[in-house]
């Protein structure tokens, strides 16, 4: 009699056990080992923040590493196989598709893109820039455009509106590394050459750093960067003709005022890692979560996305077995 309550008593800890896992729901408890996560420097404070959130919250023995070395050098990392997630504040380019396929993997089945949130591209300046505080999109594009006011010589502000100081100004950016200067080049500037004297950064801390100690200075990077340092820095209005609009989580979005600046920012998910090992389909579960970037983007200066997406989302980890 005492070992069949035993043997009983086992199984229904058992079933207990599968169903706590199969539930759609992220527990996190039982589960150890790592996540590895790389890619875009403007994700990396949303994504940073919700694995702290998760280790904080989950009680698991599961260590979330993220990495921020940017979109294009995270796909590389990931496409061989050596992250679980890629950030990317771009979508995956058709070469990386094609990469991917050498490795036997589709996406859309072996590697799932999840759209995280929305962001803003947003152009600052120097606190103690007086001039340049309201611009218009067409000012921005030619200003960074190589050759449309001077050809070989330095671009002045009196070059972009009359009025403006005759001093040299000094272009910044993230640089190839990252996806938002792929949108930059591509989507705002139409792939024109960008300025000769821009300085292309891969930190974003050193853009900070650079414009917030330069009055002539200008760069372009996401929203949550400029929140999270706008103690020392000002965002630039931008007209996109219908008068100056401020990025701003109420503006920032794909049918609002900011559109034309907006993007979608993304992670990608190797689907065959979330199969073997427990801890990142449960990481992916409360990443989608109401807990998840739900709750956390607007925090870190992302606009969320309806909950229906989410749970969309939600719906495709569920089906991983």
């Amino acid at each position: 009699m005492f070992k069949k309550i035993i043997i009983i008593l086992l199984a229904a800890s058992m079933l207990f056990a599968y169903t706590g896992c199969s539930s759609g729901e992220p527990t996190g408890d039982g589960f150890s080992g790592a996540v590895i996560v790389d890619g875009s420097g403007t994700v990396y404070p949303l994504m940073a923040h919700l694995a702290e959130e998760y280790m904080t919250t989950q009680e698991s023995g599961v260590s979330v590493q993220v990495g921020r070395a940017g979109s294009s050098a995270g796909f590389k990392k990931f496409i061989p196989g050596e992250t679980d997630f890629s950030n990317a504040s771009r979508k995956i380019k058709d070469s990386e598709v094609e990469l991917l396929k050498e490795q036997g993997l589709e996406l859309g089945t072996d590697v799932l893109e999840f759209k995280l949130a929305l962001d803003g591209l947003t152009m600052v300046i120097s606190k103690d820039n007086t001039w340049a505080t309201e611009m218009t999109a067409e000012e921005i594009i030619s200003m960074y455009v190589s050759g449309t006011y001077k050809a070989d010589d330095a671009v002045l502000w009196s070059d972009i509106r009359a009025g403006w100081p005759t001093e040299e100004i000094k272009f910044y950016g993230p640089n190839e590394n990252h996806g938002t200067y792929e949108f930059f080049y591509e989507k705002i500037l139409d792939e024109q050459p960008m300025v000769a004297t821009a300085s292309l950064q891969q930190e974003y801390s050193t853009l900070v750093d650079l414009v917030s100690n330069d009055k002539n200075a200008i760069a372009f990077f996401g929203f949550g960067y400029y929140v999270s340092n706008q103690d020392i820095l000002q965002a630039v209005s931008v007209d996109f003709g219908e008068g100056p609009v401020t990025p701003t989580l109420e503006t920032i979005g794909e049918d609002l005022p900011y559109a034309a600046f907006t993007r979608p920012v993304f992670t990608y998910l190797n689907a065959h890692y979330a199969k073997e090992k427990p801890q990142v389909l449960d990481y992916a579960k409360f990443m989608v979560s109401p807990e998840g970037a739900t709750n956390l983007a607007g925090i870190n200066g992302f606009a969320p996305l309806p909950a229906d997406v989410y749970a969309g989302y939600a719906a495709q980890l569920d089906a991983i077995q």
